[in-house]
């Protein structure tokens, strides 16, 4: 309770509200559970006080739909009052699974509408919130985040539109250049990473994991993920190898110059647990490719480990390199849309994320600094030494 007394110091900046969009329902659910625990649990004398105002209530998510036309089109509706309101919206663009309408023919919602969705519930506060932070696990077009020809930077501009929209803080997961707040250096923006969430999954799903340098290694599959890498490395005390992409740019092939190899730099492998450290799995064919690597290598056990699971090539290669012992363990978040056959894979292990997203909307709520939970590493060396006495 320790973080929780901490937030009390504080008077919260306003009533908190939660609007997960109809694709984020789920994770928004999990999240209020947990604040509705958090708060009814504590003891404040100045709960009766005005400015905690409908601090304790039975659920923090408001009525909030965006109903579309037979044409397609659609509008944001918020069916209550925010005047006042601290409010955190919750989006994720990456929920294929939803549909709509469009003309009496079924269209699956693609990142465009879900961002457009995100919008339309932001012009329907009409700037009466008192603050707008909005949760965006997969940051809308974050691998279009720099320009080598002349095209398009639509993370950039997506930014700055929510930003003039009145939006004052945007957090996201695991971005894929955290470069990108450059294009609105005077507004919030806070890139987290699930390296505790990732260590305590896969400590539960293998019980008898050696964690040193002489059983286990930690690998970054190509030179864009080094940072996260590196950070696991050190929490964990392990060395660290990585695998550069060699690829033929006299081709593009699905947008992107195809891949001939995958060179690896580091130390020996030979008997050592792999953990993979990436942002996400897309077709998942670069993972692969590391795993048969590092196997050919004569690695131990590998595990995968990626904060967005998107598998837009579907889970076969997967299920045949599970069976063929290339890989051990698959851990995704679930912090972007998880389709019921990967949830019932064996080798799958799901990470939740609604806990630590609650701990930060307690905190912001109470204009608290977050420093404490951007950097686990306290955490993550309890939980190491627990595990090592067991």
């Amino acid at each position: 309770m320790q973080q929780d007394e901490r937030n009390l110091e504080t008077i919260p900046v306003g009533a908190l509200g939660i609007i997960p969009l109809k694709g984020c329902r789920t994770l928004g659910s999990k999240i209020d559970k947990y604040l509705v625990k958090w708060r009814k649990e504590r003891e404040n004398d100045h709960k009766s006080s005005l400015a905690f105002s409908g601090y304790q209530r039975d659920t923090y998510i408001l009525s909030a739909t965006v109903p579309r036309f037979g044409s397609g089109e659609a509008k944001g509706i918020i069916n209550e009052s925010v005047r006042g309101y601290d409010l955190f919206i919750l989006v994720d663009v990456g929920n294929y699974s939803l549909t709509y309408s469009l003309c009496g023919h079924e269209n699956h919602m693609s990142p465009d509408d879900h961002y457009q969705d995100l919008k339309r519930i932001i012009a329907a506060v009409g700037g009466k919130a008192r603050r707008i932070t909005v949760i965006m696990p997969f940051l809308y077009e974050s691998r279009q985040h720099k320009r080598s020809t002349r095209e398009s930077l639509d993370c950039a501009l997506a930014l700055q539109e929510l930003t003039r929209m009145g939006v004052d803080n945007i957090i996201t997961f695991d971005a894929h250049d955290p470069r990108v707040q450059n294009a609105i250096p005077l507004s919030g923006f806070e890139t987290l990473q699930p390296t505790y969430q990732f260590i305590k999954a896969l400590l539960r799903a293998i019980p008898d994991l050696c964690i040193d340098n002489d059983h286990m290694m930690v690998i970054s599959p190509d030179e864009g993920g080094m940072s996260r890498a590196i950070y696991m490395a050190n929490v964990l005390g392990l060395d660290m190898g990585m695998f550069y992409k060699r690829r033929d740019y006299t081709r593009i092939i699905n947008g992107r110059n195809p891949i001939i190899a995958h060179e690896f730099l580091g130390s020996s492998v030979e008997g050592k647990d792999m953990i993979i450290v990436d942002d996400m799995i897309s077709s998942g064919d670069s993972m692969i490719e590391v795993a048969t690597e590092l196997k050919r290598r004569k690695a131990g056990k590998i595990f995968v480990t990626a904060t967005f699971g998107l598998f837009t090539n579907g889970l076969e290669k997967f299920d045949l390199a599970y069976k063929e012992g290339i890989i051990d363990r698959v851990l995704t978040t679930n912090l972007t849309y998880q389709t019921p056959e990967l949830l019932e894979r064996p080798y799958y292990v799901n990470c939740d994320i609604s806990k630590y997203i609650a701990y930060i909307i307690d905190t912001l709520n109470h204009d608290t600094s977050i420093s404490e939970l951007l950097d686990p590493f306290e955490k993550i060396q309890k939980l190491i030494n627990t595990y090592t006495k067991k």
